[in-house]
């Protein structure tokens, strides 16, 4: 049994509810967290997971008064925060000149904001006690920018220029941050994307991860070597890399991508109409 204590944050659906029973699974101690509370909960129910290892809790990640309320819970019980994997975020495509105002509240907000009260919560805890990970979702939108979904790659950037400065922060006290860079993976924020023209370049990979891949990459890699930085997959990263190194070079190549992405966005519309 492993006595660590993980606290993951959207846990309703999609990557966090899969990897709140893969930790489940290996004998964590897993806090599961989400604002839609009433979807987790029936989640859990329907997965049948063990109360006396869990402990699921509303919270909204924009509140710090949330987040200290339920680290006060954690703290009650367990004593301990050995890990925090952030995974919450949010994302709505749409181009920056159509786009409602209150989508930019949300995506800083949601995306960034909350991972930072988050991280810097955690932070204090690991400090004092020496030892700990911080994991942070970003993603490749956060390497390369991203037209069509602008507000999600800016808060991706974001989150993972945050991740890699709080790394230097915290690395003299024993504490470790890692930031994850995927592409799109197969969860209900990518069947989302299907019917927005603005997000053809999501689809421009040749194939979506699973949620089965991002669990590989943490406990096959992440959790035991703490790198400070992962590209998934690792040539997409590179690609990603090299568009934000040479950004007029690669605009030439986005019409290109976007074609690619959108004969793979509509095959997804057809396959889903058959269903």
């Amino acid at each position: 049994m492993n006595n660590e204590v993980i606290w993951l944050t959207g846990c309703a659906s999609g990557v966090g509810l899969h990897l709140a029973a893969a930790f489940l699974k290996r004998g964590y101690s897993v806090v599961a967290t989400d604002i839609n509370i009433k979807e987790l909960e029936y989640q859990a129910n329907q997965q049948g997971w063990d109360r006396n290892n869990v402990l699921i809790i509303k919270l909204d990640v924009t509140s710090q008064n949330n987040w200290q309320s339920v680290y006060q819970e954690i703290t009650k019980r367990w004593s301990r925060i050995d890990k925090l994997l952030n995974i919450a975020g949010y994302l709505k495509p749409g181009f920056i000149h159509e786009a409602d105002s209150n989508e930019i509240d949300r995506h800083i907000d949601i995306n960034v904001k909350g991972l930072i009260i988050g991280s810097q919560l955690i932070a204090k805890h690991m400090v004092k006690n020496g030892h700990g990970h911080i994991i942070n979702i970003a993603s490749l939108a956060g390497l390369a920018p991203i037209p069509g979904i602008a507000l999600y790659s800016t808060s991706k950037f974001a989150v993972r220029g945050f991740s890699l400065a709080l790394a230097q922060e915290l690395k003299p006290h024993g504490v470790h941050v890692t930031v994850i860079c995927p592409d799109a993976i197969q969860t209900p924020m990518l069947d989302l994307q299907e019917d927005y023209d603005e997000a053809a370049l999501t689809f421009s990979g040749p194939k979506a991860l699973t949620v089965e891949s991002i669990e590989d990459c943490i406990f096959s890699h992440v959790i035991t070597h703490s790198p400070l930085e992962v590209s998934l997959p690792w040539h997409r990263g590179v690609l990603a890399k090299f568009g934000s190194a040479f950004p007029s070079t690669a605009s030439m190549l986005t019409e290109a991508l976007k074609k690619q992405g959108k004969k793979a966005q509509q095959a997804r519309k057809k396959q889903r109409a058959r269903l």
